[in-house]
């Protein structure tokens, strides 16, 4: 049978004790109803508030920042939004790719961005094939994603190598689909944070999430800034992480 995965508890991190940092970023069209702005106003600080964190994640030491952009439950939004969140993407990629680039960010895309526009897929492709030779820390854009359709295509690759005899079903364990998912290469998740005061994971990094610190907070995500991520951070400090020891 296979083994069962370990924490990496090896790797050197920064003073906070975070690699890796997931966000929910929740509440842009609550923050622009506050003001009495079309829900694009929210979407548009939103993409600010993501530029503003991704420099405060390098600045503080992340070796990873996954950022939940748009769930595979996204598309039953209207399609006028849909369209709009798909344009701020594009912008966003056009616009800031060469100041990641020229930090020596990383790109990744998890998800099944595959089935979007297919000019959107080559500026995302890449975008990625452009920053995947620089050594400093990955964003990771999590795009048409939703946990459970991860698990269900990496128990898919599975069951194909089974069924090709390149593997049998006995050496399936937490090893062989950690590393079937699509964050196979990233550092363990440490913290998972979710803005505008919801507390529910929403379908996102549910195997990830597994020995993850979770840190809630009612801020708004466009109000979200390096302060509120460093109090998350020392909030991630203080906690007693046992992974089921003593």
């Amino acid at each position: 049978m296979a083994t069962q995965a370990k924490p990496d508890l090896t790797s050197t991190a920064p003073a906070h004790g975070a690699r890796h940092v997931a966000i929910i970023m929740d509440g842009n069209g609550r923050w622009a109803k506050k003001r009495l702005l079309p829900r694009i106003a929210g979407h548009r600080a939103g993409v600010e508030a993501v530029r503003r964190i991704a420099r405060a994640a390098r600045d503080m030491g992340l070796e990873c920042l996954t950022l939940y952009a748009f769930s595979s439950e996204n598309w039953k939004r209207p399609p006028s939004e849909v369209a709009d969140l798909m344009g701020l993407l594009r912008h966003f990629i056009q616009a800031d790719l060469d100041e990641f680039h020229a930090n020596g960010v990383r790109l990744r895309v998890i998800g099944n961005y595959r089935v979007l526009d297919p000019s959107l897929v080559d500026l995302i492709e890449a975008a990625v094939a452009r920053t995947a030779a620089n050594s400093g820390p990955v964003i990771a854009i999590a795009l048409n994603y939703g946990a459970q359709d991860e698990m269900v295509r990496a128990a898919r690759c599975l069951a194909q190598r089974v069924a090709r005899g390149e593997m049998h079903a006995d050496e399936i364990g937490v090893e062989t689909i950690g590393a079937a998912l699509d964050t196979a290469d990233l550092p363990p998740l440490d913290l998972l944070i979710r803005t505008s005061g919801e507390q529910r994971l929403s379908n996102f990094m549910l195997w990830q999430a597994a020995y993850a610190e979770l840190y809630f907070t009612d801020m708004l995500w466009p109000d979200f800034d390096a302060a509120e991520l460093g109090r998350a951070l020392d909030a991630f400090r203080m906690r007693d992480r046992r992974f089921g020891g003593l």
